[in-house]
């Protein structure tokens, strides 16, 4: 990778992280892909006495078709409990392939269950936090929400999953939607500023448009 993708990726990856700060909530809530460090930061939160329970949601998604023997929540679930999560402390909720279906269908099997969080933390790849916020406040407001994801840098995040080109390909459309979605009802309005605006245009210009939105798009994730 040149060192100006770079640089203009580095800036995207930044703008993508909330960095809040985090302390005891009702419910984790793991928005479930095909990154298990997702799955052992949320168990360790767990762990760590941030919440009483786990939700995983997730059905099986562009980058996960095939990827796992069961849905996205049941494979991280598993993860969790091999880390010592108790099952009697998980909720799977399997279906979802998008993130706005991620919170709807959580939203759904807590009411199922009767259960009322009010306050939240919300685990995601670190390239998709504020997306993931803009999606919760939008389709479950009056919520009190964090975002968290793996503390992973830019550089250490690719795998053996996700090329550097993947990664950066998949940011630059997760900021697209960040800009179009409200338009479409599926997020909140969030403040992108300038510099990080053009670094999109920069990175699209140089072939980066490989998770570009549909002109009339159907909300899609990662």
């Amino acid at each position: 990778m040149s060192s100006t993708v770079h640089a203009l990726a580095t800036k995207v990856w930044n703008y993508h992280q909330l960095n809040h700060t985090l302390s005891p909530a009702d419910c984790i809530v793991v928005l479930c892909s095909n990154d298990l460090r997702v799955a052992e930061y949320a168990a360790q939160l767990y762990l760590d006495g941030f919440a009483p329970y786990l939700v995983f949601s997730g059905g099986v998604g562009e980058l996960t078709q095939g990827l796992f023997d069961a849905s996205e929540a049941e494979a991280f679930a598993a993860i969790a409990t091999d880390m010592g999560v108790p099952a009697s402390d998980i909720l799977i909720e399997p279906q979802s392939t998008n993130t706005g279906e991620n919170i709807q269908f959580t939203r759904a099997l807590l009411e199922a269950k009767g259960l009322a969080p009010q306050r939240f933390i919300l685990v995601q790849k670190p390239f998709m936090e504020r997306r993931s916020y803009a999606t919760f406040m939008c389709q479950w407001p009056g919520k009190e929400v964090m975002v968290a994801s793996p503390p992973i840098s830019f550089d250490n995040y690719p795998d053996d999953h996700l090329s550097f080109c993947d990664v950066v390909n998949v940011m630059v459309g997760d900021l697209e939607r960040i800009k179009v979605y409200p338009q479409y009802g599926f997020a909140i309005e969030q403040d992108i500023p300038d510099d990080v605006w053009a670094a999109f245009n920069e990175l699209v210009k140089l072939g980066f448009d490989g998770h570009l939105v549909a002109k009339e798009p159907e909300e899609s994730t990662s």
